[in-house]
């Protein structure tokens, strides 16, 4: 019997949602080639789902679309559960990425309280017998090209939510291969899962107690206004200056040419 694993419904992939399903009926994606299909639901991800942080990493696919924002594990989870209601298999890689990446975002008055390694996944996409990975969509292009613009000599970055090797240029069009944007700032890989649901079952960000109130109710709004700000192109300095641009990952070759 063929694995159905990858294309089930679970609590925070609600593929069958009405809002999922009216999704993609108002684009007519579902009578796309499987190749088309990633693609069109990868670019509605990226540009359509703007750059934010939402409530919460656990957050339902159906109620990231209705925010009409999200980062990296919300974005994941909407767009898995979109892939899944379009007949094509997906599983998410968990990751840790280290803080330095979000510099710039998180504001400096607020920067000592971010966890060391934030919880980070990008989604693992099957064609044509293959697993493909799928990490670029997590910065809409209005942020990406604010950072293009405000760093014009830079090739590599890690701050404002990007953490890449190639600015200027990164992969992060969906041209049936590898896509990433925040690939740098990695610190562990956490291993391959069937769902976020199985992820989050095992792995929790650090952020509790009062913490865990700021970040919900006041310093993810602060956050979000500072990317907002990006989207217009205006660009955070770092009190750091350049050496704020480079991933605080040990044992890491990470040049600015």
């Amino acid at each position: 019997m063929p694995d159905t694993r990858f294309l089930d419904v679970t609590p925070m992939l609600d593929s069958k949602a009405p809002a999922i399903t009216a999704l993609i009926s108002e684009h007519g994606w579902q009578r796309l080639s499987p190749h088309d299909r990633i693609g069109a639901a990868y670019d509605y991800v990226r540009d359509e789902i703007l750059f934010g942080y939402n409530v919460a990493d656990t957050r339902q696919a159906s109620l990231v679309l209705a925010d009409g924002y999200g980062q990296c594990n919300t974005k994941a989870t909407l767009l898995m559960a979109v892939l899944r209601a379009l007949g094509i298999p997906c599983r998410l890689h968990g990751f840790t990425i280290d803080k330095s990446l979000q510099r710039g975002i998180v504001p400096e008055l607020v920067y000592w309280m971010a966890p060391r390694s934030i919880l980070h996944s990008w989604v693992e996409v099957r064609l044509d017998a293959q697993w493909i990975n799928l990490e670029g969509f997590i910065l809409d292009q209005q942020v990406l090209g604010s950072l293009q613009a405000a760093f014009p000599g830079r090739t590599s970055l890690c701050a404002y939510g990007a953490g890449t090797d190639c600015l200027q240029a990164p992969m992060v069009t969906w041209q049936g291969r590898d896509t990433y944007i925040q690939r740098a700032g990695i610190n562990a890989d956490l291993g391959i899962f069937d769902s976020p649901d199985a992820f989050f079952g095992q792995h929790e960000q650090d952020l509790t107690g009062v913490r865990g109130w700021l970040y919900r109710n006041i310093i993810r709004h602060w956050m979000n206004r500072r990317v907002a700000a990006i989207r217009r192109g205006v660009v955070p300095a770092l009190p750091c200056g350049d050496k704020g641009l480079k991933p605080d990952v040990p044992d890491r070759a990470f040049t600015d040419s």
